[in-house]
């Protein structure tokens, strides 16, 4: 992205939400997305909290609201506030567990999502990621290689997918998984939202690695309204 392409969203607003499981860091993550946006001209909410969500008046202010919670729970009144928000046209972004396991009783919300966690054979591994789009989101990229959790989901067949890793079946006896080629990051719409998801990012180094992060960060700027 030029610095053009960041004037561009210099008057927009971001939301970040962070909670749930610690192991996932997600305070840590929201803050390292939180000075990015900020360095990029948005103004940012960051609240450990899914009050929020729910406040209409809010919601229509925001151009781009980042889930970060992991194997919790949201209020209905909160989970639709925020579903409502996303098909009027707000954006919405985010990474690994934290907006792909987020509320597992919430199928709405999965489905907005494009995904679902199912586990990580092996839990920290080495594993490679293979772009395989040609969007600006990836472009210029190299496939590169990861030391962290290699997400198995289930998706929607219709999301984008710009990179994706495969299954070695050598882990926990999951051998039936040998050869599946599984996405990594994908992008969407719901209603009038764009939606971008990547399963990269179990704890805050593994954004260390620049391909993880820059993907991140550029799907953040395209999901915003």
């Amino acid at each position: 992205m030029n610095d053009e392409t960041m004037k561009q969203h210099s008057t927009k607003n971001a939301f970040i939400t962070w909670g749930g499981w610690n192991g996932h860091e997600p305070q840590q993550t929201a803050n390292i997305f939180g000075d990015f946006l900020r360095d990029s001209g948005y103004r940012v909410t960051i609240e450990d909290s899914l009050e929020l969500l729910a406040d209409s008046s809010f919601m229509e202010s925001i151009d781009l609201v980042v889930p970060v919670w992991t194997m919790s729970n949201i209020a209905h009144e909160q989970e639709t506030g925020l579903l409502n928000a996303i098909r009027s046209g707000t954006g919405c972004a985010g990474w690994h567990g934290g907006m792909g396991d987020s509320f597992r009783n919430n199928v709405e919300y999965q489905f907005m999502v494009g995904g679902q966690f199912i586990c990580h054979p092996g839990g920290i591994i080495d594993y490679d990621v293979n772009i395989e789009a040609d969007d600006p989101i990836v472009d210029g990229l190299q496939d590169f290689s990861m030391k962290s959790e290699q997400y198995f989901m289930h998706i929607d067949p219709s999301v984008e997918v710009l990179a994706t890793t495969t299954f070695s079946g050598a882990h926990w006896g999951i051998d039936w998984v040998k050869g599946v080629k599984m996405p990594v990051c994908w992008k969407k719409t719901y209603g009038n939202g764009r939606v971008f998801y990547s399963s990269l990012g179990h704890v805050a180094s593994d954004f260390d690695v620049p391909e993880a992060k820059e993907i991140m960060k550029r799907g953040m700027i395209w999901a915003t309204k």
